[in-house]
């Protein structure tokens, strides 16, 4: 139970350091733009690897909180019995694929290593590391899903 709380506080702590990572390079935009003679050409590159950083982070949290879309209209007309089969399925289907996500991710975050990105200079292997992280804490949450379904299904 502590992975699952430590988990949980290391995914929103990162949602959140990205985020205001992300706000506060476009705003330095922002400013830039309106009081400086030029923006900072870094600003734009950091402001697109914060986003996705927080998207990142903060999409294994809307998985576990069930923020994500879903399509109830369609969902209400079904029988138990497939509605059923569907809280089943759904969270296998959704582990699988980001288990091949990250599968073909770890040769990405590799190949990056000997990249730089164009105006901060870092090595592309950490925009790609975001992948990974999206990847493993989804998988993470639909496994909690999956042992939850299974789990009310046998009471």
């Amino acid at each position: 139970m502590k992975l699952h709380i430590a988990i949980g506080r290391v995914l929103k702590i990162g949602t959140i350091l990205a985020t205001f990572g992300f706000l506060s390079a476009v705003l330095l935009q922002i400013f830039a733009r309106f009081f400086l003679e030029s923006a900072p050409s870094w600003t734009e590159e950091a402001s697109r690897l914060f986003f996705v950083y927080a998207i990142s982070f903060a999409s294994g949290l809307a998985l576990k909180s069930n923020y994500f879309v879903s399509l109830d209209t369609f969902y209400d007309k079904f029988n138990s019995k497939i509605k059923n089969l569907l809280n089943l399925l759904i969270p296998i289907c959704t582990f699988l694929m980001f288990i091949i996500v990250l599968i073909y991710t770890i040769p990405l975050i590799w190949l990056g290593v000997g990249e730089k990105s164009p105006s901060l200079k870092f090595p592309m292997s950490f925009a790609f590391l975001s992948i990974a992280i999206m990847s493993i804490s989804l998988c993470y949450y639909s496994f909690k899903q999956l042992q939850s379904v299974l789990k009310n299904r046998r009471t």
